[in-house]
């Protein structure tokens, strides 16, 4: 998905990259903006016109990819008018080998302007590998679809053929040999036939909270870590979610007025506050990410206890005081014309929500949002009236089932996945934590998304965890995280999974979330000190990246056999392998693909990503 992202778009942008350049004055320099270097083959960004000051295109104002060219910087000042005004808010796109970073999106502004990744324009656009943001002829003001590469295709990203990391020392470029001998530790198939639709994480409230401590380069740097395709983890997937989650900052939803069957009162004037700037930062350095969503709970006035949270811990079937969705025909209709609000006001934003999920974790009850489903209600719920609601007013939306996540959570899965009326709407299953074992029976019907990376410092018993390790106070962001995320993830892939997203990409160092009984500090893969004012990527987050940077979408999960390794063959034939060795070092290590034989040295507990094109 590449949407298209118009004025309400472009002013999120420009409202953050304003507040970035406030808080780090000094990054700020020339006049209107300056352009950013040429790519290979393509053209620099554009300042705006009439400005009068500028962030710099590299930096907090752009994010420049390996061989491409940042946009300019949002100028600063005067009104947000680029054709005759004192200034115009101004963001390029990165763009690749061979493609051009478009000129920045215009707030108010004429035809002309926009973002693009470089390449094939959308309709009024420059040719491909030229100027990738005009739009001659276009909407005043809407930016065009994302592009593809200088030449028509993806974005070129350099891959370095080698990638290792140990403890304390990640991310080590390097090389591989080609040999003609010796006994392959690892051997790759060179075929398979499961589908990989991306990595993602999820956007809380609680990491852009985070993250406005920091000054406007380490917010800058936070986001192109996680979704910069050059310098960064790429996710191409974010969860969003509907309402509060247990990492926002308070209880809330999206409609709160009692009664209001209509949703009259619907209103995203929350989300606005902290999640659709968050949102828009990514899309800023990575314009194709694709977004599906999820409630926590719905509207409290449309349950049986009438709270956000839930009883803890109950089992089916539940009782009015355990805080279930309410059964009736019309508060099921108005809590699927809640959701479906969601997606098109959203859509109207540029946030294009590929698929929605009614509910977070319906088996789990929880002293934060949570709200009890029982399995016939929720079947009941997807096939006549979330489904045919959806494909009515937002045909582009499809459900998935999720987030099953207590066991009896899979067993609606499974109900939901043997019910050809639910399934006629149904396009994928969101799985996590407690109900690994049935992507077996659910890849078959499905996408399986693997929909919540475990959140660590667990003060039960779980896979890869010592639980005399938990601690009351603090998460453990260490390298022992890091080593339980690989094997998590391997796990997850192994079993049939079509996708793996991460939980909170940003916490700060405490990591609390809404609940107040008992919180639990949980891990993130970029941790920010809110009195030292830091940013720390953790071994976790370089774990995430070792298989996520280089994987493209539509890539192939293929059988990586002798050894600790998973393996991807991508839509352009190259080959992604990613080995984890938990022992000594093993010198001259070969990973064999076909006839291929490519050896390196494999450190000692850690990590190595192989990128290999026949």
């Amino acid at each position: 998905m590449q949407p298209v992202r118009g004025v309400h778009w472009a002013v999120g942008l420009a409202v953050w990259v304003s507040a970035c350049a406030s808080d780090n004055a000094a990054d700020q320099q020339g006049t209107g903006g300056s352009a950013a270097a040429t790519a290979n083959g393509g053209s620099a960004g554009k300042a705006p016109t009439g400005g009068t000051s500028g962030v710099s295109g590299t930096g907090t104002g752009g994010i420049a990819a390996t061989g491409g060219a940042a946009g300019s910087g949002p100028a600063s000042g005067g009104s947000p008018n680029p054709t005759g005004g004192s200034s115009g808010a101004s963001t390029g796109a990165a763009g690749g080998t061979g493609a051009s970073a478009g000129v920045g999106p215009s707030v108010g502004g004429a035809a002309g302007t926009g973002i693009a990744a470089g390449g094939t324009p959308s309709t009024g656009g420059a040719p491909p590998g030229g100027d990738g943001g005009s739009l001659a002829g276009g909407t005043a003001g809407m930016p065009p679809i994302a592009g593809a590469g200088g030449s028509g295709g993806a974005v070129v990203v350099d891959k370095p053929p080698l990638v290792t990391s140990v403890n304390n020392d990640f991310w080590k470029k390097g090389t591989f040999m080609t040999v003609t001998s010796g006994t392959a530790a690892v051997t790759v198939s060179e075929s398979g036939t499961q589908k990989w639709i991306g990595f993602g994480g999820t956007f809380n409230e609680a990491g852009w909270d985070a993250l406005s401590v920091l000054n406007a380069a380490d917010k800058q740097l936070a986001i192109t870590l996680l979704f910069d395709a050059a310098d960064g983890a790429k996710f191409d997937w974010g969860r969003i979610p509907i309402g509060a989650s247990d990492y926002a900052m308070d209880r809330y939803t999206l409609a709160e007025t009692a009664g209001d069957y209509t949703m009259t009162s619907f209103s995203l004037a929350r989300d606005q506050m902290r999640l659709i700037p968050y949102i828009q930062a990514a899309l800023a350095v990575k314009s194709d990410i694709q977004f599906w969503a999820s409630a926590w709970t719905p509207p409290k006035w449309l349950k049986t206890n009438n709270s956000y949270d839930a009883a803890t811990l109950k089992n089916p079937p539940y009782s009015d005081a355990d805080g279930q969705m309410k059964p009736d025909d019309q508060s099921l209709t108005a809590y699927a014309l809640y959701l479906t609000k969601f997606v098109q006001e959203y859509g109207k934003l540029g946030i294009n929500i590929s698929a929605v999920v009614p509910q977070n974790e319906p088996g789990y009850g929880n002293p934060y949002p949570s709200c009890y489903w029982s399995s016939d209600l929720y079947i009941k719920f997807v096939k006549s009236f979330l489904g045919p609601k959806l494909k009515t007013d937002a045909p582009n939306c499809k459900v998935w089932g999720g987030t099953m996540s207590a066991p009896g959570d899979g067993d609606i899965a499974v109900a939901l996945s043997n019910d050809s009326a639910a399934m006629a709407f149904v396009t994928g299953f969101g799985l996590q934590w407690n109900t690994q074992d049935k992507a077996g029976q659910l890849k078959s019907k499905g996408l399986v998304i693997q929909s919540e990376h475990k959140c660590g410092n667990y003060d039960f018993a779980t896979d890869y965890w010592d639980q005399s390790r938990y601690d009351a106070s603090k998460p453990q962001n260490d390298f022992a995280y890091g080593q339980e995320s690989w094997k998590l993830i391997r796990d997850w892939v192994k079993a049939g999974s079509n996708s793996y997203n991460a939980w909170n990409m940003v916490l700060d160092t405490l990591g609390t979330n809404l609940n107040a009984t008992k919180p639990w500090h949980q891990n993130a893969l970029l941790v920010v000190d809110r009195n030292a004012k830091t940013l720390t990527k953790t071994p976790a987050y370089w774990v995430f990246r070792h298989v996520s940077q280089y994987v493209q979408p539509n890539a192939n999960v293929v059988s990586a056999t002798g050894g600790d390794a998973l393996a991807w063959k991508n839509p352009d034939g190259s080959y992604v392998v990613a080995v984890y060795n938990e022992g000594a070092a093993k010198p001259g290590m070969i990973v064999a693909i076909g006839a291929a034989k490519l050896q390196f040295d494999m450190p000692a507990n850690g990590w190595a990503t192989v990128n290999y094109k026949p």
